[in-house]
């Protein structure tokens, strides 16, 4: 008789199995006709030029990240959205609390500009050196104070 975790290893070894013969299978029926063309890198049919190893500016990482933080967030709603009417007050006082994080998170993003695609470009402030003659002067060690 299998336990529940023996069901699970079943599975998982299935799911192994399954995975590991589609590889094989494709890679002994595939064709075998390289040539330049079929070799060279797809760029959404564009012809790749120049190097590979470019620097892509933050924004896109910082795009991706906030989409993937707020995403993850509301799929949490789906399971509580099921449960809700079973939960009662609690539940939705709960998800109030969750929902006003997710805003002030959301607020501070977009005050700090991360979901603006074009930034302006910062302005340095300016240094104003004083005067000459408003430096203060400094006495010789020794020398007698009047």
């Amino acid at each position: 008789m299998l336990t529940e975790f023996g069901k699970v290893l079943i599975f998982l070894m299935l799911g192994v199995f399954f995975v590991a013969a589609g590889l094989i299978t494709s890679w002994l029926l595939r064709p075998r006709k390289p040539y330049p063309a079929k070799l060279a890198t797809y760029e959404c049919g564009e012809e790749p030029v120049g190097n590979a190893w470019i620097r892509f500016n933050v924004r896109f990482y910082v795009v991706a990240l906030i989409f993937l933080i707020f995403e993850v967030e509301i799929v949490f709603l789906f399971p509580w959205a099921l449960v809700y009417q079973d939960l009662g007050l609690f539940a939705f006082l709960e998800m109030a609390v969750f929902l006003a994080i997710l805003m002030v998170g959301y607020a501070y993003v977009w005050a700090k500009g991360d979901l603006d695609w074009d930034k302006p470009k910062p302005t340095l402030p300016r240094i104003v050196k004083p005067s000459v003659l408003s430096t203060p002067t400094r006495e010789p060690a020794g020398t007698p104070v009047t």
